[in-house]
């Protein structure tokens, strides 16, 4: 689909009246007191991000999933982003993007020094504008998934008078994001703390075309579907899109949130936005790949449902104006040595920059003005941000890739990260307890048994919040449980301080009680069994990062041995007691047990939903579906109650619980 070219200029065709319009394009119009209908978007002007580079900004209003758009509208007399540059003008954009960033704004680390991640982001992307010559523009993307992760988290509260700050959407809204798409882990605390977070602390657009429902979030409010971006005379079309599979729906507080299908949402649209773009960008925080994905960061694959091979397909079909996807979710490293050709789907370019603020993603294209594709040339690659560690002497090969001062822009560290870091200082040093436990709740230890043995961490954690228990709203569990993907460190023997115990569960999950007949306990420990990684595994997976199974931890109620048998779908659990009797006895009676968020929800990729068990696991066995029992909710959090056991004992030690004792065997 292509504008029809005029003798108008820019000027003429700014206070030009509807008629002259319709020469443009038949998805453009002019009305009074415009509002979006059916199968319509308003386009309404909009403030840019100040620290950013768009000189003009359009937000698309409306509803993108009842229909294909047939037409956008604005009111008569406001601007719209004509097309204005001559036939085969050229322009060089460069997308510089980071996706899952997870606030990891600043890594901090006593022993190693403070990694300054988007410090050295802001010094790179503002080298390159200020370098842009007269026909070049440099942009800055978040491709979603700005939250949840660090301690920075800890700003946003769990309710509005908690509130403090939202650390990724400030950092950014000062680095220059133009534009940022909503990822799943927005919504961890919330529609509404993710409402005031934008509210009060995002300077650049969110996008989203697929989220719909929310009672606290609303579109064309809070969020929007698309949007176009003029600079230079270039116009850039963007649209955000959010996965279906891993996103926190139907909470308690916010029953009707929902995510329609990604690739519904792109052919919806498209064909609109690319009338009115030269350019489109999708930000797609939705996977790579399709259906199921091997994810750079854990080695094994996972479900991600619509991914971006989906979106590409579809998306590419519906315009013959250059198109790229950058993506998020999967955390996957892509194009690092230059552009895949696999990575390039419908003449869509593909890409994405790993996760946490290891990379900064780069794509060059250069763009000629009412040629489509045709004359379209792009270079793609990544820029690694670079890890601190003081104790390497100058003279140390790897001395060049680790972080040193120039690396990162100063000004800006410490003009908008560390007044973060300030109001948080109390927090992170307050200590919680002494760690007294030894080697058996060492990061090594942890990280190495926590996707198939008995973990003593985990263990401690488990038993802790069935000793909470007595203070929950509804009563004591009689048993707890909590996923291995969702520790991420162990601790070291000493002081044990609030940032250091956020550091082992940064997520942000609550506790729910769930009541399940022992029947419901067997089959979950007979589906637990075929999850774990296997003996002949543990060589081929990144075991310090996520192995997606849905592996489940226990509190000492429960006791089993697996017999892990010649594969996975012949594991099985054996020899299984419940609160000390053999679990045959007890499959009639009922029992309240303790669950995180996640897994209450399903384990969305981990598969405590029906779907079938991914991450290497052969032989397509369907999981357990955890997410039709019969719940309450506590409104606690988890961490915050290990946390309070944690003080109440005076740290975690042997004697507190943190050992093995032969809950958990396999073989």
């Amino acid at each position: 689909m292509r504008f029809s070219r005029t003798n108008l200029n820019r000027r003429g065709f700014l206070t030009a009246g509807a008629a002259s319009v319709a020469a443009f394009t038949s998805m453009l119009s002019f009305r009074v007191n415009a509002s979006a209908g059916a199968g319509e978007l308003l386009m309404v002007p909009a403030e840019p991000n100040p620290a950013g580079r768009f000189e003009r900004l359009f937000v698309l209003k409306g509803d993108p999933l009842a229909g294909p758009i047939a037409r956008i509208v604005t009111e008569a007399g406001n601007p719209v982003p004509a097309p204005v540059l001559e036939p085969g003008t050229r322009r060089v954009l460069r997308l510089m993007h980071f996706n899952d960033m997870h606030n990891h704004i600043t890594d901090m680390h006593g022993k190693k020094g403070d990694t300054h991640r988007m410090a050295q982001i802001v010094k790179r992307v503002s080298a390159a504008r200020a370098a842009a010559g007269e026909d070049e523009i440099v942009l800055l993307l978040s491709g979603g998934d700005d939250h949840t992760g660090s301690v920075f988290d800890e700003l946003l509260g769990w309710s509005p008078a908690e509130y403090v700050a939202d650390a990724g959407y400030r950092v950014n809204s000062a680095a220059g994001v133009d534009v940022a798409v909503l990822g799943n882990h927005e919504f961890d605390r919330g529609a509404e703390m993710l409402r005031i977070g934008i509210e009060k602390d995002a300077a650049f657009p969110v996008l989203t075309a697929n989220v719909h429902g929310s009672a606290h979030l609303r579109r064309d409010r809070d969020y929007v579907a698309a949007a176009v971006g003029e600079v230079k005379g270039l116009r850039i079309g963007f649209v955000g899109l959010t996965t279906q599979v891993d996103t926190r729906v139907g909470q308690p507080d916010d029953p009707g949130m929902n995510v329609a299908s990604p690739v519904q949402a792109i052919r919806n649209v498209m064909p609109a936005l690319a009338e009115v773009s030269d350019v489109v960008v999708i930000l797609s925080h939705c996977g790579y790949g399709t259906g199921q994905s091997r994810s750079g960061k854990a080695g094994a694959v996972r479900m991600i449902g619509e991914g971006d091979f989906d979106i590409a397909a579809a998306a590419g079909e519906l315009t013959d104006k250059p198109v790229v996807l950058i993506g998020g979710h999967s955390h996957d490293r892509l194009n690092g040595e230059g552009l895949n050709p696999d990575n390039v789907i419908e003449g869509v370019l593909m890409t994405q920059a790993e996760a946490n603020g290891r990379y900064l993603g780069e794509i060059a294209m250069s763009v000629g003005a009412d040629q489509g594709r045709k004359a379209w040339f792009t270079h793609v690659g990544l820029h690694p941000v670079k890890p601190r560690d003081q104790r390497v002497a100058e003279d140390d090969p790897t001395f060049g890739t680790l972080e040193q001062p120039g690396d990162y822009d100063a000004v800006f560290e410490a003009a908008h990260v560390d007044p973060l870091r300030e109001a948080l200082k109390g927090k992170l040093a307050e200590s919680i307890g002494m760690v007294t436990a030894g080697a058996a709740v060492s990061t090594e230890t942890v990280m190495a048994d926590r996707y198939g043995r008995e973990n003593a961490l985990l263990n401690f954690m488990n038993d802790a919040l069935v000793a909470r228990s007595g203070e929950f709203p509804n009563g004591t569990v009689d048993l707890a449980l909590f996923n291995a993907t969702a520790i991420l460190s162990g601790v070291a023997d000493g002081p044990l301080s609030f940032g250091q115990w956020y550091d082992v569960m940064p997520y942000a999950d609550q506790v729910h009680v769930a009541e399940m007949t022992g029947a419901q306990i067997r089959d979950m420990v007979q589906s637990n069994a075929k999850r774990i990684v296997r003996a002949e595994e543990e060589a081929e997976l990144d075991l310090g990062g996520f192995v997606s199974r849905g592996f489940l931890h226990f509190s000492e109620g429960l006791r089993y041995r697996i017999e892990p048998g010649a594969s996975a779908g012949e594991a099985r659990a054996e020899e299984i007691t419940l609160l000390g009797r053999p679990i045959e006895e007890m499959l009639e009676r009922k029992f309240r047990v303790a669950i995180n968020t996640y897994i209450r929800l399903g384990g969305f990729s981990e598969a405590w939903n029906g779907q079938t068990i991914g991450a290497g696991v052969a032989g397509e066995i369907a999981g357990m579906d955890l997410r039709g029992l019969d719940y309450k909710d506590t409104g606690l959090v988890y961490r915050n109650e290990i946390i309070a056991f944690i003080r109440e004992r005076g740290g975690i030690s042997a004697e507190a619980g943190a050992r093995l004792d032969g809950r958990l065997s396999v073989g």
